[in-house]
């Protein structure tokens, strides 16, 4: 695996953003795409090694982020289809979906006091509370994950970790909130009032098509990760817990062999339940109390590298 940062998909990327962002091409001449980290002030002791730090290819911002969000009721979102992705949030204004077609597009969401990220590099959809929300995104990766970063400071932050790594909020952590990465027609069923992110988003993109190709099937990583395990497909989904500080990965793969959707575990003495929808790949863990639980659902190989001790549900034929 190459670690040049402009390997072949770096090279892909920054193609995609010279296609679609009118001046583009100026800012590459210019020198501003130059900088090796986007013109960020790493600091001298950022939490993860500047080594590990990829330049993902476009500039600071080139993937614009939706600062203001317009939201129509379902029945107007025409343009969406039952088979696709959505990452689903009910908080306290209700349901609403962020699709994923939109979202490989943008990555990032302020909506409010709420972030909504998704990384298309590690398929993870992810949702975050912070009062007045304004992040964007950095155009740089770790273990190939996103790292945003927030106006006010410029500090970057870890998207899988939820953590500043670096500048004057380095250590800061925010509150993960509970979203559902599902398929439309299952986000619609459970919550048909639900809001959902207009296709309306003042961008010219193709909200029909990802500009990622096979990506999410195929094996190929194109940026380095710390730890690998060859242990399933790369691109395997797995449901990632963190409970008391342990972490735990539920693969699609084990969780498909269960004759049952509601699968009954325990970690360090805490009871859970695993409820997984085979039809609609999708799932969520809450505890005996009812409590849901906020989980990450993203590609293995993205869970391991951030978590490689973490431990692994494996179906068992009793």
């Amino acid at each position: 695996m190459s670690k040049s940062p402009l390997n072949k998909f770096t090279l892909f990327r920054l193609a995609v953003y010279l296609f679609i962002v009118p001046g583009a091409n100026y800012l590459l001449t210019s020198g501003v795409f130059s900088a090796q980290y986007n013109n960020f002030n790493m600091g001298q002791t950022p939490l993860i090694p500047l080594s590990e730090i990829h330049h993902g290819g476009p500039p600071k911002d080139g993937i614009p982020s939706i600062d203001h969000p317009v939201f129509i009721n379902a029945s107007a979102a025409r343009y969406l289809l039952n088979h696709d992705r959505v990452i689903g949030l009910h908080g306290k204004n209700g349901a609403k979906a962020y699709p994923i077609r939109i979202l490989n597009w943008h990555e990032i969401v302020n909506d409010g006091d709420v972030v909504v990220s998704y990384c298309p590099l590690c398929g993870t959809g992810m949702a975050f509370n912070s009062p007045a929300a304004d992040f964007g995104v950095s155009g740089l990766l770790y273990n190939s994950d996103m790292l945003l970063y927030d106006r006010e400071t410029e500090s970057l932050w870890s998207q899988i970790l939820g953590k500043a790594i670096s500048g004057q909020r380095k250590g800061e952590s925010l509150k993960m909130l509970v979203v559902e990465n599902t398929s439309w027609q299952n986000w619609l069923h459970k919550h048909p009032n639900t809001q959902v992110l207009s296709n309306k988003t003042g961008f010219s993109r193709n909200y029909s098509k990802s500009p990622y190709g096979s990506y999410e099937s195929n094996k190929s990583l194109f940026f380095p990760v710390r730890h690998q395990s060859r242990r399933y497909h790369p691109k395997e989904k797995v449901i990632g817990l963190e409970l008391n500080g342990l972490f735990k990965a539920y693969p699609f793969i084990e969780l498909d062999k269960s004759k049952t959707n509601v699968i009954h575990d325990n970690i360090e003495g805490q009871a859970i339940e695993v409820h997984f929808n085979s039809q609609h790949r999708s799932g969520f863990i809450r505890l005996n109390s009812g409590e849901i639980l906020p989980t990450l659902t993203s590609y293995w190989f993205a869970w391991y590298a951030f978590h490689p001790e973490t431990e692994v549900y494996t179906f068992i034929i009793e």
